[in-house]
């Protein structure tokens, strides 16, 4: 159910202008804004995964999903090339490379994964900067731990360093699409998720070699259990303000996808709540020919994989909501009874974002140099939807403004650009954010922002 809020109209963020169409080439994406403008920084080719700003120079780095590291400096009024910065070999990283961070010292880190038959692990790599290069060694990595072999293998891959140097945050995924028992082809009976899938992990950053291992009470006796219970939290990033906030991408069941402000010691509610909504699996009454937010166009519903499961195992502990949005845009949700909503019209918040958007890369003014209601604002971008009853359909650029309330932040979200093919990673240099397009040609576009 929906969290009950006061109407979202009593909010104090201030409004934002109406939107206007820019004119651009046709496979250009679209400004909703007459102060923004859009130009293509560089083509990149498809399926680059990160994009980050290297905090002594304006120079941009990307990662391939094969694991070299590339970088580019953006220029006035021109596309540019980059250049091949380092490889995977000279990294000496996982094969199947998903995250990519700065330090506030330039030092480099790289998450990725490594697969041995129906196992994983996570491998964290540290560049330091040494004469006109890197030195690379291990930071930490983690015992091998049960896959499922299917496409609900969310492995490990946002990473960010907190802003005083001293940690390193990574994101390990789920192996489940909601919690569902998942064998591996029979090779692990009756295995829904482990110690080291869906979980937020914490590690100095000076650390040397460090083992994470697939074990709960050993990981929280380290201290390597930030939070629990996300599902697969892609991007991770440190507001203004210092908080960690990340992203949170839902299940194949039409419930809401999540924002969150992660802290030390929270369970955010994988796999028994979605949003602020109970997984209606957990209970002994469930029947999914009844269920009117299962849509035939996504696999798990396919596979049958939501069914009366009596042996779901009870919730571990309180779990901590996400933030609650209050539009105007991302806020579509679909009633118990099937019928599509919109938050905002209705006057009322929606726990977390429309579902199936696929939130990824998500950025913040940190140093609060923008205006207006920029100042200091997040920017979030969505893949896309695969399926689902919803008109928000993502692919875009939303303003995310945070306020704090109680115990939580609650949001406005604002869609200011759309058109994207599939966004996936976005880093702001002074007013310039610029977004990597995972999609189409693989391009980085250039947002000048007022």
């Amino acid at each position: 159910m929906l969290v009950a809020c006061a109407p979202a109209q009593s909010h104090s963020l201030p409004p934002t202008p109406v939107p206007r169409a820019t004119a651009l080439p046709a496979d250009y994406p679209r400004p909703l804004r007459d102060d923004i403008r859009i130009r293509k920084a560089a083509e990149v080719g498809p399926g680059m995964m990160r994009l980050v700003k290297d905090p002594g120079s304006n120079d941009l780095y990307y990662l391939s999903p094969q694991g070299d590291v590339f970088y580019l400096s953006p220029q006035p009024g021109r596309e540019v090339r980059s250049t091949l910065a380092y490889s995977r070999s000279e990294i000496g990283g996982a094969p199947y490379a998903m995250g990519l961070a700065f330090g506030p010292d330039r030092t480099l880190y790289v998450v990725g994964n490594e697969g041995e038959g129906p196992r994983n692990r996570c491998i964290v790599r540290r560049g330091v900067l040494s004469g006109g290069g890197r030195r690379w060694s291990t930071l930490a990595r983690t015992e091998w731990y049960q896959k499922s072999n299917t496409q609900y293998d969310h492995l490990c891959n946002a990473i960010v360093v907190s802003p005083d140097g001293r940690y390193v945050y990574f994101n390990s995924g789920s192996r489940t699409d909601h919690g569902e028992i998942q064998t591996a082809e029979g090779n692990f009976p009756g295995l829904r998720e482990v110690p080291l899938t869906s979980a937020i992990f914490r590690v100095p950053a000076n650390a040397q070699e460090l083992v994470l291992p697939n074990d709960e009470a050993k990981l929280k006796a380290g201290g390597y259990l930030f939070a629990d219970g996300v599902r697969n939290a892609f991007d991770l990033a440190f507001n203004a303000a210092g908080d960690l906030i990340g992203v949170d991408n839902g299940p194949d069941a039409n419930f809401p996808d999540e924002l969150n402000w992660l802290r030390q010691g929270r369970h955010y509610g994988f796999p028994w709540r979605f949003g602020a909504e109970d997984n209606p699996q957990q209970f002994a009454d469930y029947d999914p020919q009844e269920d009117r937010r299962l849509s035939d166009d996504f696999v798990a519903v396919q596979q049958k994989l939501y069914q009366n499961d009596p042996d779901f195992p009870k919730p571990p502990t309180e779990f901590t909501d996400p933030i609650l949005n209050f539009g105007p845009d991302a806020d579509q949700f679909q009633d118990v009874d099937g019928t599509l909503r919109d938050a905002s019209e209705l006057g009322r918040p929606l726990a977390g974002l429309t579902m199936h958007r696929s939130p990824l890369g998500l950025t913040f003014d940190v140093e609060t140099r923008l205006r207006g209601e920029f100042r200091g604002a997040g920017f979030l971008l969505s893949w896309g939807a695969a399926g689902g009853p919803q008109a928000d359909r993502g692919q875009d650029l939303l303003l995310i403004r945070l306020e704090k309330a109680g115990d939580n932040y609650r949001m406005t979200a604002t869609q200011i650009v759309t058109g994207f093919q599939n966004p996936i990673d976005s880093a702001l240099i002074g007013n310039n954010l610029y977004v990597l397009d995972y999609g189409g040609r693989g391009a980085i576009w250039e947002i000048a922002l007022p």
